[in-house]
């Protein structure tokens, strides 16, 4: 029949992305974020690099306390000469970043702790360079005080670094102190030398030729070793005899590492304390501060004005 309906079929082509076109673009994203991050981090470390110690603590300071001007929106103060606004220990400050002055003292501190730790490194690679310091390695103690860098040479029963009973230095002693003359000269820092002996008593006792004038001997001794070596006029501060007053901890006190020089690289608090103690006071004689004060004129011992204080 020719009105008679027929179904209609429809048929779906799916059309197929190349290859080629699928994910097009994408990397090139992810590579511009990646080139963006390594362009920031170096010009972040090419920022530092140019920093001053100054304007490295602020920057770190400025990481550690919040950032009250982008909080607030305050304004900043206008005397800050700080790399980076805002900032502050505060963070409700409403005016903006507060002045905050480095620690100057605690800077030059660290500083002087890298030198010493540096002069200790160069020592470590001088003995370890030299075959004839390498074999005395055992006779050498090096390691960071509270007064500085100290470096004790000790005695041996089998190896004295000085003939029996003498001041008289011995060859390998001599080449240990010429050789460390010069990378002393590189600090600033004064050295203080100090002689240290056994208990072993002279016959004569305290009396005559003993441990004092032994160790002050040795020390002193020491010190013309260094100046033959190279070291600078007035880098030695001062040169001191302990005799036994010292022994090492966990030694008996007859025992032949007690024999030895301590040569301390002072750091400045240390120095300046030898300074003082042996700086001629500026405080008055106590017979001054004994007498009684000065009544004011006019004024009788038992007068009301006399207890005034």
């Amino acid at each position: 029949m020719k009105n008679q309906s027929h179904p209609i079929v429809v048929v779906r082509r799916k059309k197929h992305k190349s290859h080629s076109s699928a994910g097009h673009g994408s990397w090139k994203i992810a590579y511009a974020d990646f080139m963006t991050a390594m362009m920031a981090f170096f010009l972040v470390m090419w920022l530092i690099s140019i920093s001053s110690p100054k304007e490295l603590i602020q920057i770190a300071e400025y990481f550690r306390t919040p950032l009250a001007t982008a909080v607030t929106g305050g304004p900043r103060i206008s005397n800050s000469d700080s790399p980076i606004p805002g900032g502050g220990d505060d963070y409700t400050q409403q005016q903006g970043e507060v002045k905050k002055e480095p620690n100057i003292d605690e800077l030059k501190k660290r500083m002087e702790q890298n030198r010493l730790k540096k002069i200790r490194g160069e020592l470590d690679q001088l003995i370890e360079s030299d075959p004839k310091l390498r074999a005395l390695r055992q006779y050498l103690k090096i390691d960071l005080v509270q007064e500085g860098l100290r470096i004790q040479i000790i005695d041996s029963q089998n190896r004295p670094m000085f003939k029996t009973g003498s001041a008289d230095v011995e060859s390998y002693m001599r080449d240990i102190l010429r050789a460390i003359a010069p990378i002393l000269n590189e600090v600033p820092n004064k050295i203080s030398l100090s002689g240290h002996t056994d208990d072993y008593p002279y016959a004569t006792g305290d009396r005559g030729y003993s441990n004092w004038e032994l160790s002050a001997d040795r020390a002193n001794a020491s010190r013309r070793e260094l100046v033959v070596g190279g070291l600078d006029d007035g880098k030695v501060l001062r040169v001191v005899g302990m005799a036994n007053t010292m022994k090492l901890q966990q030694h008996g006190g007859d025992d032949a590492i007690n024999r030895r020089i301590s040569l301390l690289v002072l750091n400045t608090q240390a120095e300046q304390a030898i300074l003082n103690e042996n700086a001629e006071s500026q405080n008055e004689p106590l017979s001054v501060l004994q007498q009684p004060a000065a009544l004011p004129p006019g004024a009788s011992p038992t007068s009301p004005q006399s207890f005034q204080r």
